[in-house]
């Protein structure tokens, strides 16, 4: 077997990992998408508050204290704990929902039927307002995550394809870990939305906000819960990515890679962001070792991006998406 390929299959796992990374961010677009029509702008920043928050709970952090010292003349910093990875999820989460919580009766219970033109300018709003908040809160500097996660190389699989190719793959533990997750959110997310009654009415609340409320849906509930979820999810992804690379202002910028994984998997579809994931993560890794080298390299920063403009041309509606269909 020649070197390139085993070299190449070893850029497709790799590929396939990263493509986990990027669903995971999607599908907290997906989630809100399909319950409220919302294209949710602050989904990243969502993930980068939600991994300071983790931080700075799990090192017994004072929240504003940079504030507090600028008014009082203080020096506190720390409550002087350090708490369990489980502990400081657990309150995390209980963060996110209070925070869609608020979202929705400040923001969004004012906002029932608008066009869908206002609705994206308030998540942008509220994408600048969280990366403030998430400052002001924990500090703006780099900050180290650590929840047990597994890291490193994967000695197992090292040795298993340096026996069979002599040559051993570098697999990330971490990237492993990422994969069994987001298989396991996945499913629970497309069960939820296929089988569950409080699923049935997130479609229902997506297709017409005043239909359903005109047919008893709570609205204000089913929006508090699809917010809590995307939430949960930009948790899970902000624990990845920060684990991976650190938490810092450019774990906002993730969803920027997300749009891409939306135009190709579909807005509407919960697989579609996993499957749009994985053809971006394999994609722009096999295009950067195949073609990369012939053009000057640096494809990743652009590969998904052409890709997702030639959907828009031939399939707008993505791999998955509903076709929608206007009577005029």
């Amino acid at each position: 077997m020649s070197d390139t390929l085993i070299f190449g299959m070893e850029v497709f796992l790799n590929g396939l990992m990263a493509g986990v990374l990027y669903a995971l961010v999607a599908l907290g677009f997906v989630l809100i998408y399909k319950a409220s029509g919302i294209f949710n702008y602050a989904q990243g920043v969502m993930a980068l508050f939600a991994a300071m928050t983790l931080v700075g709970i799990m090192d017994g952090q004072v929240p504003f204290s940079h504030l507090i010292n600028a008014v009082f003349g203080t020096e506190v910093h720390h409550f002087g704990w350090h708490l369990p990875a489980l502990v400081g999820i657990v309150l995390s989460m209980g963060i996110m929902i209070g925070l869609a919580w608020l979202v929705q009766q400040i923001i969004f219970r004012h906002l029932v039927g608008q066009e869908p033109i206002i609705l994206f300018m308030a998540t942008i709003g509220l994408a600048y307002f969280m990366e403030g908040l998430g400052d002001l809160m924990w500090g703006a500097d780099i900050k180290k995550l650590d929840v047990g996660l597994p890291q490193g190389i994967n000695l197992w699989i090292d040795e298993l394809t340096f026996n069979l190719f002599d040559y051993g793959f570098f697999i990330d533990n971490l990237d492993i870990v990422a994969t069994v997750i987001a298989a396991i959110l996945v499913l629970a997310l497309v069960a939820f939305s296929q089988y569950t009654k409080q699923g049935r009415a997130m479609r229902a609340v997506a297709d017409d906000h005043q239909a359903a409320l005109s047919v008893g849906i709570n609205l204000s509930f089913i929006w508090v819960m699809v917010w809590s979820v995307a939430g949960f999810v930009a948790l899970v992804a902000g624990i990845m990515w920060g684990t991976k690379s650190g938490v810092q202002f450019s774990l906002s910028l993730i969803a920027l890679k997300a749009l891409p994984v939306l135009m190709l998997g579909g807005f509407t579809s919960i697989p579609g962001a996993i499957a749009g994931g994985l053809i971006i993560g394999v994609g722009e890794k096999l295009f950067e070792f195949l073609v990369g080298p012939m053009i000057g390299g640096a494809t990743e920063n652009w590969f998904a991006y052409v890709l997702a403009l030639l959907f828009l041309v031939f399939r707008p509606q993505g791999l998955f998406g509903e076709k929608i269909i206007e009577r005029v």
